[in-house]
């Protein structure tokens, strides 16, 4: 059996140099290796850097509603205040069904042009930004924006593609139940959740009912699959 001794010296020198490798790992990627994350819903939990919404970060989604409001659900009901950018389409209701709290919720429809500037702005005080982009960035204001997300310890969902994103999530083989032949209500959807990292060697991927039966995210074959449908179609993306 080998015994290492190491000194309390030596032990300093190890920490050090470990913190000293993870500035500089801060600083190439712009961003803090031990940043807090903000809650979100159990199912989501698995396909998330940290298990939740990393502060200071951006998150690139598909144009999905009913992804942006299962990502917004968590933080919301938690207390924390959300906003929705340029998403003139973006349904109340189906976000209530999918747990997000209105009473912490800013919409900002039309923003315009300066849609950018809009979102920057809400980013000082409000701790989640969701947007949709009218026009492409440049490489300076992606990193203006990043620096003030840092700042400011605020998230930002972009439906689109976005530089220096935390992740990427996309959604793939939505398969929809609730009808019989012919007739009947949509109750839920299973779609496969597909999530890409830097912080991952390999993508993640994660089955999921997107909206379940009662409008909200559920694991897929979990009890919420049995929920009776609702009178109504859900209308989401």
């Amino acid at each position: 059996m080998r015994v290492i001794v190491q000194s309390e010296a030596t032990r300093d020198e190890v920490r050090g140099e470990v913190h000293r490798l993870r500035a500089q790992l801060e600083r190439v990627q712009g961003r803090r290796m031990d940043a807090p994350v903000l809650p979100v819903l159990a199912p989501l939990t698995g396909i998330l850097p940290g298990g939740g919404l990393r502060t200071g970060s951006a998150y690139s989604l598909t144009r999905s509603a009913s992804l942006l409001a299962a990502l917004l659900a968590g933080p919301s009901q938690d207390g924390t205040w959300c906003a929705v950018v340029g998403m003139p389409d973006f349904g109340i209701e189906a976000a209530e069904s999918a747990g997000v709290d209105l009473s912490h919720l800013v919409l900002v429809p039309e923003p315009g042009p300066r849609w950018l500037a809009v979102a920057a702005t809400l980013a000082e005080v409000i701790p989640v930004v969701a947007v949709r982009p009218a026009s492409r960035t440049t490489n300076a204001e992606v990193s203006r924006l990043g620096a003030r997300l840092r700042d400011r310890a605020a998230v930002l969902l972009v439906q689109g593609p976005w530089p220096q994103a935390e992740a990427s999530l996309d959604l793939a083989e939505p398969e929809w139940s609730g009808v019989g032949r012919g007739h009947g209500y949509l109750a839920a959807r299973e779609v496969t959740i597909d999530a890409r990292s830097r912080r991952w060697p390999m993508p993640r991927r994660a089955r999921m009912l997107l909206p379940a039966a009662d409008g909200v995210v559920g694991a897929a074959g979990s009890e919420a699959a049995s929920v009776p449908a609702l009178p109504r179609l859900e209308a989401v993306g």
